[in-house]
């Protein structure tokens, strides 16, 4: 613990980062960060190596000791899963009648944040769905004014909910990602609304890992 605060404290100085943007690209508080770089609280292994890949330390790997990570591969299965955290906090983007193209998918610069016991895997944010292309008569619905927490990390799958963007259009939208005779699909959950061929003219920007409704 005690190397991996000095550590951090010394990549910070170096590189001109403070508490409160650590905090912010972490998707925490800053008092978060605090107690744990002073020792008040312990984070998780999975928090300590998120701390070193935001500070650009990717080669290194925090275990019982900071190493390489090539040196860690066989005792991977023995690391303990992350710890609930109920401090994450996510940006929200706050786009208007849809979601705005964004290069760098985490907008840091925004001051509202919504909380999540969700640990990402990536830079996180989310998105209040509009429209009702995803509104289901029955089964899953996503309806209008639903937060969508969106990980542009996750491996999108067929069967997920991605949020994609089309080359000649700068909003996106939330799609269902299917596969039906050998092509992808992107299907609304809403039957009122046409399913659309996937092609390299469509990005992904990310996947749904978890949907809020407030009534």
């Amino acid at each position: 613990m005690d190397k991996w605060i000095a550590l951090v404290k010394a990549n910070m100085k170096d590189r001109k980062v403070t508490q409160d943007q650590l905090a912010s690209r972490l998707g925490m508080s800053q008092g978060g960060v605090g107690h744990w770089l002073n020792k008040r609280r312990v984070p998780s292994l999975a928090d300590m190596n998120r701390v070193m890949q935001e500070l650009g330390l990717d080669g290194l790997e925090v275990a019982l000791v900071v190493r390489e990570k090539a040196l860690a591969a066989v005792a991977e299965e023995l690391q303990p899963a992350p710890h609930y955290n109920p401090n994450y906090r996510y940006p929200v983007s706050e786009g208007k009648g849809g979601y705005p193209l964004q290069e760098e998918p985490r907008p840091y610069g925004v001051t509202r944040f919504q909380m999540s016991d969700y640990h990402a895997h990536g830079k996180a944010f989310w998105m209040r769905v509009t429209g009702d292309a995803m509104t289901a008569p029955s089964g899953l619905s996503i309806n209008e004014g639903t937060m969508i927490l969106v990980d542009p990390a996750i491996q999108p799958e067929p069967g997920k909910l991605v949020v994609v963007q089309w080359a000649f259009d700068s909003q996106a939208i939330l799609r269902k990602w299917v596969r039906q005779s050998g092509q992808l699909y992107l299907v609304p959950l809403n039957p009122t609304y046409p399913k659309m061929l996937f092609s390299e003219e469509c990005r992904i920007i990310g996947v749904v890992a978890q949907a809020v409704t407030r009534f």
